[in-house]
Protein backbone atom coordinates (compact mmCIF):
# COMPACT_ATOMS: atom_id res chain seq x y z
CA UNK A 1 0.00 0.00 0.00
CA UNK A 2 1.07 3.15 -0.69
CA UNK A 3 2.40 2.48 -4.27
CA UNK A 4 3.58 5.96 -5.59
CA UNK A 5 2.60 8.37 -3.07
CA UNK A 6 6.14 9.84 -2.23
CA UNK A 7 6.75 9.75 -6.17
CA UNK A 8 3.07 11.93 -6.02
CA UNK A 9 4.15 13.85 -2.49
CA UNK A 10 7.63 14.61 -3.92
CA UNK A 11 7.94 15.48 -7.63
CA UNK A 12 5.21 17.66 -9.88
CA UNK A 13 5.93 15.33 -12.89
CA UNK A 14 4.81 11.97 -11.27
CA UNK A 15 1.57 14.23 -9.58
CA UNK A 16 1.29 14.78 -12.84
CA UNK A 17 0.93 11.20 -14.32
CA UNK A 18 -1.22 9.94 -11.71
CA UNK A 19 -3.50 13.21 -11.93
CA UNK A 20 -3.70 12.69 -15.78
CA UNK A 21 -4.43 8.80 -14.98
CA UNK A 22 -7.47 9.38 -12.61
CA UNK A 23 -8.64 11.56 -15.19
CA UNK A 24 -9.06 8.91 -17.92
CA UNK A 25 -9.98 5.96 -15.98
CA UNK A 26 -13.55 4.59 -14.62
CA UNK A 27 -11.77 4.66 -10.65
CA UNK A 28 -9.57 6.88 -8.79
CA UNK A 29 -6.11 5.75 -9.16
CA UNK A 30 -4.23 7.77 -6.47
CA UNK A 31 -6.99 6.34 -3.66
CA UNK A 32 -6.37 2.86 -4.96
CA UNK A 33 -2.69 3.04 -4.98
CA UNK A 34 -1.92 5.22 -2.08
CA UNK A 35 -4.80 4.01 0.34
CA UNK A 36 -5.70 0.37 -1.00
CA UNK A 37 -6.86 -1.67 0.57
CA UNK A 38 -4.35 -4.52 -0.54
CA UNK A 39 -7.05 -6.76 -1.69
CA UNK A 40 -8.14 -4.37 -4.31
CA UNK A 41 -4.69 -4.04 -5.42
CA UNK A 42 -3.97 -7.77 -5.84
CA UNK A 43 -7.22 -7.84 -8.42
CA UNK A 44 -5.61 -7.90 -11.35
CA UNK A 45 -8.06 -5.06 -12.64
CA UNK A 46 -6.36 -2.81 -10.67
CA UNK A 47 -3.10 -3.72 -9.98
CA UNK A 48 -2.18 -3.63 -13.79
CA UNK A 49 -3.17 0.14 -14.24
CA UNK A 50 -1.35 0.84 -10.48
CA UNK A 51 1.91 -0.91 -11.79
CA UNK A 52 1.91 0.97 -15.03
CA UNK A 53 0.96 4.32 -14.10
CA UNK A 54 4.01 4.12 -11.44
CA UNK A 55 6.63 2.97 -13.58
CA UNK A 56 5.63 5.73 -16.01
CA UNK A 57 5.42 8.26 -13.24
CA UNK A 58 9.25 7.20 -12.16
CA UNK A 59 10.68 7.15 -15.67
CA UNK A 60 9.02 10.88 -16.02
CA UNK A 61 10.86 11.93 -12.89
CA UNK A 62 14.06 10.56 -13.85
CA UNK A 63 13.68 12.33 -17.33
CA UNK A 64 13.64 15.35 -15.01
CA UNK A 65 17.30 14.16 -13.17
CA UNK A 66 20.44 15.26 -14.37
CA UNK A 67 21.52 12.01 -14.87
CA UNK A 68 18.63 11.77 -17.69
CA UNK A 69 21.17 13.64 -19.77
CA UNK A 70 23.94 10.85 -19.75
CA UNK A 71 21.01 8.53 -20.69
CA UNK A 72 21.10 6.61 -24.04
CA UNK A 73 18.84 3.85 -24.20
CA UNK A 74 19.39 0.78 -26.77
CA UNK A 75 16.23 -1.45 -25.76
CA UNK A 76 13.05 -0.89 -23.99
CA UNK A 77 11.55 -4.42 -22.13
CA UNK A 78 8.66 -4.94 -20.04
CA UNK A 79 8.05 -8.43 -18.41
CA UNK A 80 4.21 -9.55 -18.85
CA UNK A 81 2.84 -6.29 -18.50
CA UNK A 82 5.42 -4.28 -18.64
CA UNK A 83 5.72 -4.63 -22.25
CA UNK A 84 2.96 -2.23 -22.46
CA UNK A 85 4.67 0.47 -20.14
CA UNK A 86 8.04 0.16 -22.84
CA UNK A 87 5.80 0.43 -25.71
CA UNK A 88 4.49 3.91 -24.04
CA UNK A 89 8.35 4.74 -22.82
CA UNK A 90 9.17 4.29 -26.90
CA UNK A 91 6.41 6.48 -27.63
CA UNK A 92 5.10 3.77 -29.49
CA UNK A 93 1.61 4.43 -27.37
CA UNK A 94 0.39 7.90 -26.04
CA UNK A 95 0.09 7.61 -21.99
CA UNK A 96 -3.29 7.46 -22.56
CA UNK A 97 -3.97 4.90 -24.77
CA UNK A 98 -1.19 3.14 -22.92
CA UNK A 99 -3.92 3.95 -19.59
CA UNK A 100 -6.91 2.67 -21.08
CA UNK A 101 -4.96 -0.70 -22.88
CA UNK A 102 -4.09 -1.87 -19.22
CA UNK A 103 -7.21 -0.95 -18.04
CA UNK A 104 -8.95 -3.15 -20.44
CA UNK A 105 -6.31 -6.16 -20.07
CA UNK A 106 -6.59 -6.26 -16.45
CA UNK A 107 -10.67 -6.27 -16.97
CA UNK A 108 -10.68 -8.97 -19.46
CA UNK A 109 -7.98 -11.26 -17.57
CA UNK A 110 -9.74 -10.78 -14.04
CA UNK A 111 -13.09 -12.07 -16.05
CA UNK A 112 -11.20 -14.43 -17.56
CA UNK A 113 -9.50 -15.60 -14.89
CA UNK A 114 -12.84 -15.85 -12.80
CA UNK A 115 -14.76 -17.78 -16.08
CA UNK A 116 -11.53 -20.04 -15.84
CA UNK A 117 -10.27 -20.01 -11.91
CA UNK A 118 -6.53 -20.85 -12.50
CA UNK A 119 -3.25 -21.16 -10.66
CA UNK A 120 0.68 -20.16 -11.61
CA UNK A 121 3.74 -21.91 -9.85
CA UNK A 122 7.06 -20.97 -9.93
CA UNK A 123 9.39 -24.26 -10.73
CA UNK A 124 12.61 -23.67 -9.11
CA UNK A 125 15.70 -26.15 -9.45
CA UNK A 126 14.04 -28.12 -12.74
CA UNK A 127 15.12 -28.08 -16.46
CA UNK A 128 12.84 -27.06 -19.13
CA UNK A 129 12.79 -30.55 -20.70
CA UNK A 130 11.26 -32.13 -17.57
CA UNK A 131 8.75 -29.49 -16.53
CA UNK A 132 7.77 -29.53 -20.50
CA UNK A 133 7.51 -33.43 -19.89
CA UNK A 134 5.22 -32.99 -16.68
CA UNK A 135 3.16 -30.07 -18.52
CA UNK A 136 2.24 -32.37 -21.15
CA UNK A 137 0.96 -35.12 -19.01
CA UNK A 138 -0.95 -33.00 -16.91
CA UNK A 139 -2.76 -30.42 -19.26
CA UNK A 140 -0.70 -27.45 -16.72
CA UNK A 141 1.13 -25.10 -19.21
CA UNK A 142 4.88 -23.06 -19.30
CA UNK A 143 3.89 -19.34 -18.38
CA UNK A 144 7.52 -17.65 -18.00
CA UNK A 145 10.54 -18.41 -18.64
CA UNK A 146 12.14 -15.79 -15.90
CA UNK A 147 15.69 -16.69 -15.14
CA UNK A 148 17.88 -19.77 -14.86
CA UNK A 149 16.59 -22.65 -12.70
CA UNK A 150 12.81 -20.17 -12.33
CA UNK A 151 10.56 -21.75 -14.51
CA UNK A 152 6.64 -20.44 -14.13
CA UNK A 153 3.73 -23.04 -14.95
CA UNK A 154 0.50 -22.04 -15.51
CA UNK A 155 -2.64 -23.21 -16.27
CA UNK A 156 -6.28 -24.46 -14.51
CA UNK A 157 -5.77 -24.98 -11.36
CA UNK A 158 -6.25 -28.71 -10.84
CA UNK A 159 -4.28 -29.36 -13.57
CA UNK A 160 -1.34 -26.91 -12.00
CA UNK A 161 -1.70 -28.64 -8.47
CA UNK A 162 -1.05 -32.28 -10.12
CA UNK A 163 1.69 -30.46 -11.71
CA UNK A 164 3.14 -28.97 -9.34
CA UNK A 165 3.31 -32.83 -6.82
CA UNK A 166 4.90 -34.43 -10.00
CA UNK A 167 7.80 -32.00 -10.74
CA UNK A 168 7.88 -32.11 -6.56
CA UNK A 169 8.24 -35.59 -7.23
CA UNK A 170 11.15 -35.43 -10.18
CA UNK A 171 13.22 -33.58 -7.96
CA UNK A 172 12.86 -29.85 -8.33
CA UNK A 173 14.07 -27.91 -5.69
CA UNK A 174 10.96 -25.83 -4.53
CA UNK A 175 7.50 -25.50 -6.45
CA UNK A 176 5.59 -22.48 -5.08
CA UNK A 177 1.81 -21.33 -5.83
CA UNK A 178 2.18 -17.83 -6.58
CA UNK A 179 0.21 -15.51 -5.29
CA UNK A 180 -1.16 -14.27 -8.53
CA UNK A 181 -5.54 -14.28 -9.09
CA UNK A 182 -5.74 -16.25 -12.01
CA UNK A 183 -3.83 -18.78 -14.63
CA UNK A 184 -2.05 -16.07 -17.26
CA UNK A 185 0.01 -16.81 -20.28
CA UNK A 186 -1.80 -20.03 -20.47
CA UNK A 187 -4.86 -20.66 -22.12
CA UNK A 188 -7.23 -19.58 -19.44
CA UNK A 189 -6.74 -16.28 -20.87
CA UNK A 190 -8.65 -17.50 -24.39
CA UNK A 191 -11.01 -15.53 -23.74
CA UNK A 192 -9.15 -12.07 -22.58
CA UNK A 193 -7.54 -12.42 -25.40
CA UNK A 194 -10.55 -12.20 -28.03
CA UNK A 195 -11.84 -8.96 -25.73
CA UNK A 196 -8.41 -7.28 -26.15
CA UNK A 197 -8.01 -8.12 -30.09
CA UNK A 198 -10.72 -6.34 -30.48
CA UNK A 199 -9.90 -3.53 -27.95
CA UNK A 200 -6.94 -2.94 -30.16
CA UNK A 201 -8.36 -2.14 -33.24
CA UNK A 202 -8.96 1.34 -31.51
CA UNK A 203 -5.52 1.92 -29.92
CA UNK A 204 -3.11 4.05 -32.34
CA UNK A 205 0.68 2.04 -32.58
CA UNK A 206 3.30 4.03 -33.94
CA UNK A 207 6.60 2.43 -34.70
CA UNK A 208 8.63 2.80 -31.75
CA UNK A 209 11.41 5.64 -31.40
CA UNK A 210 13.27 2.89 -28.99
CA UNK A 211 13.79 -0.31 -29.81
CA UNK A 212 10.86 -2.45 -28.09
CA UNK A 213 12.06 -6.47 -27.37
CA UNK A 214 8.80 -8.28 -26.94
CA UNK A 215 8.24 -11.21 -24.47
CA UNK A 216 6.46 -12.97 -27.20
CA UNK A 217 9.44 -13.16 -29.64
CA UNK A 218 12.48 -12.11 -27.36
CA UNK A 219 13.19 -10.24 -30.55
CA UNK A 220 12.47 -6.39 -31.60
CA UNK A 221 9.27 -5.96 -33.76
CA UNK A 222 8.72 -2.48 -34.96
CA UNK A 223 5.68 -2.93 -37.40
CA UNK A 224 2.73 -1.72 -35.06
CA UNK A 225 0.76 -4.40 -36.48
CA UNK A 226 2.85 -7.34 -35.41
CA UNK A 227 3.08 -5.48 -31.95
CA UNK A 228 -0.19 -5.97 -31.58
CA UNK A 229 -0.59 -9.53 -32.38
CA UNK A 230 2.03 -9.56 -30.00
CA UNK A 231 0.46 -8.30 -27.62
CA UNK A 232 -2.83 -10.40 -27.65
CA UNK A 233 -0.70 -13.66 -27.97
CA UNK A 234 1.52 -12.86 -24.80
CA UNK A 235 -1.59 -13.21 -22.90
CA UNK A 236 -1.98 -16.95 -23.29
CA UNK A 237 1.36 -17.88 -24.32
CA UNK A 238 4.95 -17.84 -22.37
CA UNK A 239 6.90 -15.07 -21.58
CA UNK A 240 10.45 -15.16 -22.96
CA UNK A 241 12.17 -13.23 -20.29
CA UNK A 242 15.10 -14.86 -20.33
CA UNK A 243 15.49 -14.76 -24.05
CA UNK A 244 14.53 -11.30 -23.85
CA UNK A 245 17.47 -10.04 -21.56
CA UNK A 246 20.27 -12.25 -23.54
CA UNK A 247 19.13 -10.47 -26.64
CA UNK A 248 19.85 -7.48 -25.30
CA UNK A 249 22.96 -8.41 -23.89
CA UNK A 250 23.97 -9.69 -27.64
CA UNK A 251 22.85 -6.14 -28.53
CA UNK A 252 25.99 -4.90 -26.16
CA UNK A 253 23.70 -3.81 -22.87
CA UNK A 254 25.03 -4.00 -19.44
CA UNK A 255 23.16 -1.50 -17.66
CA UNK A 256 19.75 -1.95 -17.20
CA UNK A 257 17.47 0.44 -15.69
CA UNK A 258 14.19 -0.66 -14.19
CA UNK A 259 11.32 2.03 -13.51
CA UNK A 260 8.57 0.03 -11.17
CA UNK A 261 7.28 0.17 -8.03
CA UNK A 262 9.51 -2.91 -6.78
CA UNK A 263 12.94 -4.65 -8.06
CA UNK A 264 11.53 -8.00 -9.31
CA UNK A 265 13.22 -7.74 -12.43
CA UNK A 266 16.23 -6.25 -11.27
CA UNK A 267 16.14 -9.78 -9.36
CA UNK A 268 15.81 -11.96 -12.48
CA UNK A 269 18.70 -9.96 -14.02
CA UNK A 270 21.20 -11.29 -11.04
CA UNK A 271 20.22 -14.80 -11.95
CA UNK A 272 20.53 -14.19 -15.47
CA UNK A 273 23.94 -12.81 -15.17
CA UNK A 274 25.38 -11.66 -12.05
CA UNK A 275 28.01 -9.03 -13.51
CA UNK A 276 25.02 -7.20 -15.19
CA UNK A 277 24.54 -3.16 -13.51
CA UNK A 278 21.19 -3.21 -12.19
CA UNK A 279 19.35 -0.33 -11.08
CA UNK A 280 15.78 0.22 -10.15
CA UNK A 281 14.11 3.79 -10.07
CA UNK A 282 10.41 3.62 -8.58
CA UNK A 283 10.73 5.58 -5.15
CA UNK A 284 11.80 8.90 -4.00
CA UNK A 285 14.07 7.44 -2.08
CA UNK A 286 15.62 5.78 -4.85
CA UNK A 287 15.87 9.24 -6.48
CA UNK A 288 17.51 10.34 -3.58
CA UNK A 289 20.10 7.63 -3.79
CA UNK A 290 21.22 8.96 -7.39
CA UNK A 291 22.16 12.09 -5.98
Amino acid sequence: MGMGKDLYDAYPVARQVFDKAASILDFDIRQVCFEGPPVKLTQTRYSQPAIFVTSIAALEVFKHHAQFKEFSPRFAAGLSLGEATALTAAQAITFEEGVRFVRARGQYMDDAAQENPGLMAAVVGSDLATVEKVCQATGAEVGNLNAPGQIVISGYKAKVEVAMEKLRQSGAKRVIPLDVSGGFHSSCMDSACKKIEEALKNVAISPPQIAVVSNLTANVESDPVKIKRNLVLQMNHRTLWEDSIRFMMAGGVRIFIEFAPGSVLKGLLKKIDPTLETKTLGTAEDFHALG
